[in-house]
């Protein structure tokens, strides 16, 4: 199914990642909030085409371009025993606080919050932790 919304002109190229943050209240009077704001909030979305319809927007600099859209799996870091492929989760934020880890976004991505609910789409591969926690990449639907 083709999802139709805006992005920003300085983001508008195939390819672009992004999660959708939700209504933003300055919006409310936009003429084109209905396409702006019907995606799923905390969803990562890619860019896969990009149509000519440009229009104003007091959020973006430069201005919103049409494209469509496709829903991207959430990829994230989990204990290696709960990583099967189709099975339900019940998201955990773990306990650390190691910013300066490579690791981060995949234990603690943008997304994926505290108690929702995700179908493991794929079981990716191992992945080393420096706490020495074992875990596996996965991709969350």
């Amino acid at each position: 199914m083709v999802l139709v919304t805006v992005v920003g002109e300085l983001q508008c190229k195939k390819g672009y990642e992004f999660v959708f943050g939700g209504p933003i209240a300055e919006c409310r009077d936009c003429k084109v909030k209905n396409v702006c704001f019907h995606l799923e909030q905390d969803k990562w979305y890619r860019v896969v085409e990009i149509r000519d319809v440009h229009h104003e927007c007091k959020f973006h600099e430069g201005g919103v371009r049409v494209v469509e859209v496709e829903k991207v799996p959430i990829k994230v870091a989990i204990s290696r025993r709960a990583a099967v492929e189709g099975s339900m989760l019940t998201f955990e934020e773990p306990d650390c606080e190691r910013i300066g880890c490579p690791n981060f976004r995949l234990c603690k991505p943008l997304g994926a919050s505290e108690g929702m609910r995700f179908r493991i789409s794929a079981v990716k591969e191992e992945m080393d932790c420096p706490k020495g926690d074992r875990l596996a990449i996965v991709l969350l639907d």
